[in-house]
């Protein structure tokens, strides 16, 4: 009997089994040199880098995808955009208790994207980090609207009319690629292996999304909040274009408006024209 080419919305709203974490100074500071990142606090293992946060919910990630999506277009689906919210910062000796759910999905003719929602507490319950995970299914409609959306971070309207409040260059290392998969844990082999990524389509090995995303974040610290890792309380991004090792890209921030002390950025980063994160988002307090 043929698979039915639907999303399954039993699987909805449905927690996977939660998975334990515990954090080491050592694998903090792992993260922060395969991310080229300069925070002090950082490179030492005391504070873990923002982005960092995916590692104790890596497992959790694809496990609420698998129970709705049909597994014939498992191959179709791409990271499209990543929320995280910050309660405080993730310090080594934290045992995290991740899990996470499919809150919903919206079928569009180019394809579907889905929101997964995480959540990384502490044993006694303590919320620390919360993230929307956005997956697009290319090219299969779902041909309908269930549930709940990731929240929203465009670029405002009109803010490129306006010089931009900082701007950061950054180069990603040939090796790049190599030193963030066992940092992170992740060993997809369009990031590894030549031939794989080329089967897949792309010139080449790709940088990870996230691994593009982290650099984005030290530069919204470095630049906009003193090194302070403690005052970045979101970073959201859409992925709209891969990087390449080897190449430079450039980050370049906006101030967007401020509300109960906290400020709003808007930012994208770039590899020469070419908009490679898009709808970037940065909330700072203080």
């Amino acid at each position: 009997m043929s698979e039915e080419l639907t999303f399954d919305e039993s699987g909805l709203d449905t927690w996977n089994e939660p998975k334990t974490f515990e954090v080491t100074r050592e694998r903090i500071a792992q993260y922060a040199e395969a991310t080229n990142d300069p925070v002090p606090a950082h490179r030492a293992g005391d504070l873990a880098p923002p982005v960092f946060a995916i590692v104790p919910v890596f497992e959790s990630l694809l496990e609420p995808v698998l129970g709705v999506v049909p597994p014939s277009t498992i191959g179709r689906v791409v990271h499209g955009e990543q929320d995280f919210r910050f309660h405080r910062p993730i310090r080594p000796g934290d045992q995290l208790v991740s899990r996470g759910k499919m809150t919903g999905w919206h079928g569009t003719e180019k394809g579907t994207p889905a929101c997964v929602y995480l959540e990384s507490r502490t044993p006694e319950g303590e919320l620390v980090t919360e993230q929307y995970v956005t997956f697009f299914v290319r090219g299969f409609n779902a041909g309908n609207t269930v549930g709940e959306q990731a929240p929203e971070h465009r670029f405002p309207e009109g803010l490129r009319d306006s010089a931009p409040v900082a701007k950061v260059v950054a180069h990603v290392d040939e090796d790049q690629t190599f030193r963030y998969s066992p940092a992170a844990g992740d060993p997809m082999p369009i990031h590894l292996d030549e031939e794989v990524a080329k089967q897949a389509g792309l010139p080449g090995i790709i940088v990870h999304g996230l691994c593009t995303q982290a650099f984005t974040s030290w530069a919204v610290l470095t630049e906009l909040a003193g090194s302070e890792t403690a005052r970045l309380r979101r970073l959201a991004v859409r992925f709209a274009k891969p990087v390449l090792p080897g190449q430079d890209i450039t980050t370049r921030m906006w101030r967007a408006g401020e509300q109960d002390g906290v400020t709003s950025y808007a930012f994208e980063t770039t590899v020469g024209e070419t908009v490679v994160i898009s709808d970037g988002l940065a909330e700072i307090t203080g």
